[in-house]
């Protein structure tokens, strides 16, 4: 018997056989995989009888016995050539509807395999040095132009994403200023199964994602306003306030009634768990007050100098002298990099000396921020920084240098000025234009605000409202002089900005010198007391016999004038130590390895009194005296080497060597 199915129009689903054809009216539903309602016409071919319309679940026994009856009645024929027809037709539509739920299923989810061509290159660029600024020029080439540190500040907020504290950015300045441009075109170097594009959303949309569909990923707003927009009567406080949950507490829950297939009312919580990255853009700072005390405000670059960048691209691009190639070949070499990175936990040894300006408002977050973007600089170059492991839990980690917190620093001094200033970004803005206008004209004294409106081509209420913001703040001072309607105003202080960027500025560079100060000080006393136990000439007296020439008093003496100096903490020590030895690795590999081979041979020699047994790096410590770290990195490149097997047990790794090399 000759059976085909025809799926071509999903509204009209035909299956037909030698003698029968049967017609599914309307398609069938995808949701619900507990029941297959349809509409069925069962006709007979080459045949002047009336086909049978009947509307039914296919999944119930009893409505489809009665179909097969009513239907063999009225066509006259058997009753089982239309039960097998019913029957393979049931069969072919749960084929389809898997089918087409598979279809349905966002490819976004599918996470890209990287060949090996592609993987040598990613890591080859994130173990090269200079990694910062060869990523900002990569993002130029991706298509990305001007806006050298707010790209690369977005680039960094993005990578966060997989940390368990990701930051949150807003973007913020004037209508057609290329705020949600930027953030498109950087979203865009992240990889397509970590990001989500939202356009509007509603209030309760948050909750109705899946439990971890969420979980470190990448939620790219387009405007907030429209986000707003959407929330009815309340503002959008509904979708608002379930985004600074997910930010804060990185989880979100709601109790909602709902009916089962029963008609049952069921209580059913919803679950959503972060943390997610969130950006955003705007022009309107004060209104989405909370949301942006939760994330970075970056301000456009709004100069006539980035206007003509922008539109030279433009014509370049109209002109088809843009090489599109070398735009998606950069993007595509970016997104790769992001794939390669994994979660770790950051340690930042010098958090304790770093200092933020106490000008900042709400210093808290700040603070917070402040040290969370230095942990993400160092986070982005875990393929240059040493894996090691906690003593108590055996937590790989990675640790903070002082080129991260410089970097950081270099990228943070324009965030936390706007964070220190009590103007928003636009009056900010408008504020330093007419200030550079009225020195450049030599008008230190009075102006109005029509003057303003008609140089700047801004509409007069715009200038009134920053005028009065401005005069209310003590930047400007108001005078109404008799026989005039107007107000002239005057600038009170044409420094005041600088001096608070100084002081911004000095903060900064003052706790970075001084970690500099204590890691040359910390250098320069391990390579003495290194060139000391090397030539062995000074060697300690022993405090049991004293030398004859010095008695208690004279040693006390010599105490008390010598200076005391004020020593580092002791993670700052080991965070120095570390990166002198990281520069002297270079020249030094040879007596590592030698090293390694001395552990090798303790292994074997403990071997022979208890075969098998699995050891720590503590028990070589004890041994050799050498730190913990030390035996526990040569323990791994034997590992690694394949002499030594390794599991993990208490919390910790444990080694054995392996019965080949015993």
């Amino acid at each position: 018997m000759a059976k085909k199915f025809n799926t071509t129009n999903p509204e009209s689903l035909i299956y037909q056989n030698d003698l029968l054809k049967l017609t599914v009216l309307g398609g069938i539903k995808l949701e619900g995989l507990d029941r297959m309602r349809s509409t069925l016409k069962i006709e007979l071919k080459e045949s002047s009888v009336p086909p049978v319309r009947h509307n039914l679940d296919l999944y119930n026994d009893t409505q489809t016995e009665k179909l097969i009856r009513r239907a063999a009645e009225k066509l006259e024929i058997g009753t089982s050539v239309i039960a097998a027809s019913v029957a393979e037709l049931t069969g072919q539509l749960e084929e389809y509807r898997m089918n087409q739920l598979k279809q349905a299923m966002p490819a976004d989810n599918q996470r890209k395999v990287l060949s090996a061509d592609e993987r040598t290159e990613a890591e080859a660029f994130l173990k090269a040095p200079n990694l910062l600024a060869r990523t900002n020029e990569l993002i130029g080439k991706s298509g990305v132009v001007g806006e050298e540190v707010n790209r690369l500040i977005m680039f960094l907020i993005f990578t966060s994403r997989k940390r368990e504290q990701p930051l949150h950015i807003v973007s913020l300045g004037s209508s057609g200023t290329g705020k949600t441009h930027l953030q498109e075109r950087v979203g865009e170097l992240m990889p397509v199964e970590d990001r989500i594009e939202i356009t509007t959303l509603s209030e309760n949309a948050f909750y109705y994602f899946g439990q971890r569909e969420l979980k470190n990923k990448l939620i790219l707003i387009e405007d907030l306003d429209g986000l707003s927009a959407t929330g009815g009567n309340n503002g959008g406080g509904g979708a608002f306030y379930a985004l600074r949950e997910l930010q804060s507490k990185k989880r979100i829950s709601k109790t909602v009634a709902h009916k089962n297939t029963k008609g049952e009312t069921k209580t059913l919580h919803l679950v959503v768990e972060g943390p997610v990255c969130v950006s955003g853009c705007t022009t309107k700072e004060q209104i989405y007050e909370d949301n942006a005390n939760r994330s970075f405000l970056i301000y456009l670059d709004e100069s006539q100098e980035q206007d003509s960048r922008i539109m030279d691209y433009q014509r370049k691009l109209s002109a088809g002298k843009v090489n599109t190639e070398e735009e998606r070949t950069a993007a595509e070499l970016l997104r790769n990099c992001q794939r390669l990175l994994e979660p770790i936990k950051v340690v930042n040894p010098f958090a304790e000396l770093l200092q933020i300006p106490k000008e900042v408002f709400k210093p808290r977050r700040t603070n917070n921020h402040y040290l969370q973007f230095i942990e993400a600089v160092t986070f982005y170059h875990q393929h240059q920084r040493e894996q090691k492991a906690d003593e108590q839990t055996g937590e790989i980690f990675i640790e903070t240098t002082l080129e991260d917190v410089e970097e950081a620093n270099r990228l943070m001094k324009q965030i936390l000025l706007r964070k220190s200033d009590n103007l928003t970004g636009a009056c900010r803005n408008h504020f330093e234009r007419l200030k550079s206008y009225l020195v450049g004209e030599q008008k230190h004294g009075q102006f109005t605000n029509r003057e303003i409106s008609r140089h700047f081509r801004i509409p007069l209420t715009t200038i009134k409202r920053y005028h009065l913001d401005l005069m209310l703040s003590g930047y400007l001072k108001a005078e109404k002089k008799k026989g005039s309607k107007s107000y002239f105003y005057q600038v009170v202080s044409y420094e005041e900005y600088n001096e608070l960027q100084k002081l911004v500025n000095t903060v900064l560079d003052k706790s970075l010198d001084q970690l500099k100060q204590a890691f040359t000080s910390t250098a320069e006393n391990q390579n003495g007391a290194r060139k000391k136990n090397l030539t062995g000439k000074q060697k300690p007296k022993s405090p049991v016999q004293p030398s004859s020439k010095s008695g208690p008093i004279n040693e006390q003496k010599n105490n008390e004038l010598e200076p005391k100096a004020q020593k580092p903490t002791r993670k700052v020590k080991q965070a120095f130590a570390n990166r002198v030895s990281r520069k002297a690795s270079a020249g030094k590999r040879v007596r590592i390895e030698e090293k390694e081979e001395h552990t090798l041979k303790l292994i074997k020699e403990l071997e022979k009194e208890q075969p098998g047994r699995f050891y720590a790096a503590q028990d070589f410590s004890a041994i050799t005296g050498r730190s913990y770290t030390t035996e526990a990195r040569h323990l791994k490149t034997l590992w690694e080497r394949e002499i030594l097997e390794r599991e993990w047990i208490n919390r910790s790794y444990r080694y054995r060597l392996k019965p080949l090399h015993s």
